[in-house]
């Protein structure tokens, strides 16, 4: 494969993981924002208490198996290896099922100990408890999502998580509507798992189960070649499940510390700033989903020159849109706040600020993760993930009683800088690829010279608005006055310019313009 088609391959794959997490996560700040303002501060304090159990036992359940699923699955259809790729499918799905069956009978009379006990906020079991609802069909969307990134569809990727979202949304606000508080919310994402649970099986049946033959009798497993190759499985998702695992402890950490040494209602302020300084994840999640397949396959080929490609490019993506994006966000905290959850939940403003800055460092984290994993050794980002989390833990612990939710967020950000720098340092050790440092100094001058612009206007809703539209053109000409476009940049927005109608004469001035000045 040449590398012009292995970068539109990724960016292709990309753009559709990022349609599918713009869903997600526009599904999510709906569910969040309704949550919020139908329970009020307290209550929906017990569903931010809530939600990191329910991500702890849905990546306990699923085994760490759906990266392994993409990974494998991409591999043997690369090598014509077809049956075996559908193999991997049927047996990680069993080995699922298992799991989340078991590890959802353990939350059902696990929440009342946890609510009583850890946190001392007896309200708390019930929304626990409806977490052992989710488990069993999360475990199966994520068996046919891991398919679906395998075999390259990531279309029906978003075509499930669209279902989710929407039924989760639906349930969640009649059930909180009459009268089941905080534990219907919770029951809510859980049927919206159900409906798109039902949704990827019908998907996988109907559209993929051509890509996936049937064995013939001879070379169908039994029972013990299964538990081999579960076994096989496992060797590579257990470092995913506790690098996953110290993902969730990354993000959540401070939620649990906050609900131990604090009332709820401060849960419910860090739990608002929490979701929009993961806003930029989107973009980096959206490249590392694409990349984990695409480096398997070009590390299997043994084709250096396309991995290179792809590392560099990932990167470069990440870093290009996010840098702006985090430092907008930081510097209009409070109207964000303010517009989406109410004057009510404002109190976690400053939380934002500084939150934002550390899902920036972890979008490059989460790149070099996904990197690693593709290239067979997920044992880097656990055993950085492991340290990452015990810094975490011990700064929550320490900033947390003293500063209250904004110490809470700097934890958060000075443990993602660590992890960071070590995980990047690593993989470009490993792939022996020089990091394009120069790319990363243009477009972080970039971001802050369009933070200086935007830094003056009015911390206000139409401040906020002003914002949106100055920033992205003060962004653009600085980059390209700077030089930090590249010639396969100006191609790519030539193909895009040629698909967009009307526009595209507006586009190809905006094209001449940055060809002149910067490539």
């Amino acid at each position: 494969m040449s590398t012009s088609k292995g970068t539109a391959k990724l960016l292709r794959g990309s753009t559709i993981i990022m349609i599918s997490n713009l869903i997600f996560r526009m599904g999510g700040y709906i569910y969040r924002v309704l949550m919020a303002r139908l329970l009020g501060p307290d209550g929906y304090g017990l569903v931010g208490l809530t939600l990191p159990f329910q991500g702890i036992f849905q990546i306990l359940s699923a085994g760490g198996l759906p990266p392994a699923i993409a990974k494998y699955v991409a591999q043997h259809k690369a090598l014509g290896e077809d049956q075996m790729a559908r193999q991997v499918v049927f047996t990680s799905l069993k080995l699922m099922m298992f799991l989340g069956i078991t590890f959802s009978l353990f939350m059902f009379f696990a929440g009342p100990i946890i609510a009583n006990e850890f946190f001392h906020k007896p309200l708390l079991a019930y929304p626990l408890q409806a977490v052992a609802l989710i488990t069993p069909f999360s475990v199966i969307v994520g068996a046919f999502r891991g398919a679906f990134q395998g075999l390259y569809k990531m279309e029906y990727i978003v075509a499930t998580r669209a279902v989710e979202q929407i039924f989760m949304i639906v349930f969640a606000v009649v059930l909180v509507s009459v009268g089941f508080y905080a534990a219907g919310a919770v029951i809510g994402t859980g049927l919206g798992f159900m409906a798109s649970a039902i949704s990827a099986v019908i998907l996988f049946k109907k559209y993929l189960y051509k890509y996936l033959p049937k064995p013939e009798p001879e070379n169908k497993f039994n029972f013990r070649q299964e538990l081999g190759l579960m076994a096989n499985l496992l060797k590579f998702s257990i470092p995913v499940i506790i690098t996953a695992l110290s993902e969730m402890a990354i993000y959540d950490v401070g939620v649990f510390v906050i609900g131990y040494f604090m009332a709820t209602k401060f849960a419910s302020y860090y739990t608002t700033a929490d979701p929009i300084a993961r806003l930029p994840l989107v973009i980096s999640l959206s490249v590392a989903t694409a990349v984990l397949p695409a480096a398997s396959e070009a590390f299997s080929l043994k084709d250096k020159a396309l991995l290179e490609t792809y590392i560099v490019q990932s990167y470069r993506i990440v870093i290009l849109t996010v840098f702006p994006i985090c430092v907008g966000i930081a510097l209009f905290s409070y109207p964000l706040l303010n517009l989406l959850f109410g004057s009510q939940y404002v109190h976690g403003a400053n939380a934002l600020t500084i939150l934002v800055m550390g899902m920036a460092f972890y979008s490059l984290f989460m790149t070099s993760s996904s990197i690693a994993q593709g290239i067979g050794d997920p044992r880097i980002p656990m055993y950085v993930l492991l340290g990452g989390t015990a810094i975490n833990i011990v700064l929550n612990v320490l900033m947390v009683p003293l500063f209250g939710i904004e110490g809470a967020a700097g934890a958060t950000t000075i443990s993602t800088f660590i992890i960071m720098m070590v995980v990047m340092w690593k993989t470009f050790q490993i792939t022996q690829i020089k990091a394009p440092y120069m790319a990363f100094l243009k477009i972080t001058l970039a971001s802050i010279v369009m933070g200086l612009g935007i830094f003056l206007l009015p911390q206000t809703i139409l401040g906020l608005f002003l914002a949106i539209l100055i920033a992205p053109l003060i962004f653009l000409v600085v980059f390209t006055l700077i030089k930090g476009f590249e010639k396969r940049d100006i191609r790519m927005m030539r193909r895009i310019g040629g698909k967009i109608g009307p526009f595209s004469r507006i586009f190809e001035k905006f094209i001449k313009f940055i060809e002149k000045y910067s490539t």
